[in-house]
């Protein structure tokens, strides 16, 4: 069975990109390469900041959706929450 990640790429523009995916390290040479979702073209350096395994690509579908309807504030402090126990 696939594990699914969502991601949350910062870009130099400083907007907030949410996406899935099944191959992580790929995807994030897609998207720096300008050959991974057209919203990110142009818009290097691109920083993962979020990271979040899903149990299936329904899931990860359902999770997306939820994330991309929070207010920049809320995807900042999922975000900062996220930093803040990756380093402990």
């Amino acid at each position: 069975m696939k594990q699914w990640v969502l991601y949350i790429l910062s870009c130099k523009d400083g907007s907030l990109y949410t996406g899935i995916t099944d191959d992580l390290p790929r995807r994030l040479v897609q998207h720096r390469e300008g050959k991974g979702a057209k919203y990110t073209r142009g818009r290097s350096p691109l920083t993962l900041v979020y990271q979040e395994v899903c149990q299936s690509h329904s899931d990860a579908l359902k999770r997306e959706y939820s994330i991309k309807q929070l207010r920049r504030a809320e995807k900042q402090k999922l975000i900062e929450t996220y930093q803040k126990t990756a380093t402990e």
